[in-house]
């Protein structure tokens, strides 16, 4: 079972606030002694509270002052480099909450417009969309017609490949009856199985040629994509969802 998370706030009942500040003062010297075990670092710990007259002190007090002692010895600009007040740390949280929203922000707008896509491409009319969803919807299919290209490519350079090995491989079996031959076997029989194998149905990279166009864009042309022409080029690119 997961722990509940607990609320940053100041606990207005006295008994809960105490046992809590003890419990989380235990918790804390017991973190810093790890760490000053675990990675050999000078560290203390100095900790005031209304529930007892004398301070809490870790390890101890000459630890306290030695540990200050070093700190101080440091120049100024390097003793504020790290350090963190409570203004400091929300500021920070606020920072990474904004980062975190920005980004599910644009998720859920790219799973937005990627749900208006496919239902158009089922015959749903793109009357009620703005101009701002009209360029994010573009935008969208451009890199869709990006990865589409990039995938054909691939494949075309595979099957290439493909037939290089196989036409660098017919001139070696080519010569073996000549080699068999020799020790009085015929293996005429076996050129014609080894024609059939040589001789494969075309494939997609056979009946494509790069001079064919590709996507939605004319022959020898750039990509011109429904929402946009030379006179009146498509603006999705600066669209503020996917930036």
């Amino acid at each position: 079972m997961t722990r509940k998370k607990v609320k940053l706030a100041y606990i207005a009942n006295d008994s809960t606030r105490k046992a809590t500040f003890k419990k989380r003062k235990r918790g804390l010297i017991k973190k810093i002694s790890e760490l000053s075990t675990l990675c050999d670092v000078p560290a203390c710990a100095l900790i005031y509270s209304q529930y007892e007259s004398l301070p809490d002190i870790w390890p101890s007090p000459s630890g306290v002052q030695r540990v200050i002692a070093q700190f101080r010895n440091m120049p100024e600009m390097e003793q504020g480099r790290k350090m963190f007040n409570q203004e400091t740390f929300l500021r920070q949280r606020i920072v990474k909450a904004h980062e975190q929203l920005k980004r599910l922000r644009k998720e859920n707008r790219e799973k937005e417009v990627s749900r208006v896509m496919f239902q158009t491409l089922t015959g749903r009319p793109l009357q009620g969309l703005n101009m701002i969803d009209l360029n994010d919807l573009g935008w969208l299919i451009d890199q869709n017609v990006k990865e589409l290209g990039e995938k054909i490519k691939s494949k075309r350079e595979e099957l290439l490949a493909q037939r290089n090995e196989v036409t660098v491989a017919a001139p070696n079996a080519a010569a073996l009856p000549a080699r068999a031959g020799d020790h009085g076997m015929d293996l005429n029989m076996q050129q014609p199985a080894m024609e059939n194998t040589m001789q494969r149905p075309p494939c997609f990279s056979d009946v494509m040629t790069p001079q064919e166009p590709m996507g939605f864009g004319a022959a020898g042309g750039d990509e011109v994509l429904p929402f946009g022409d030379q006179n009146h080029p498509a603006f999705w690119h600066n669209s503020p969802f996917f930036h």
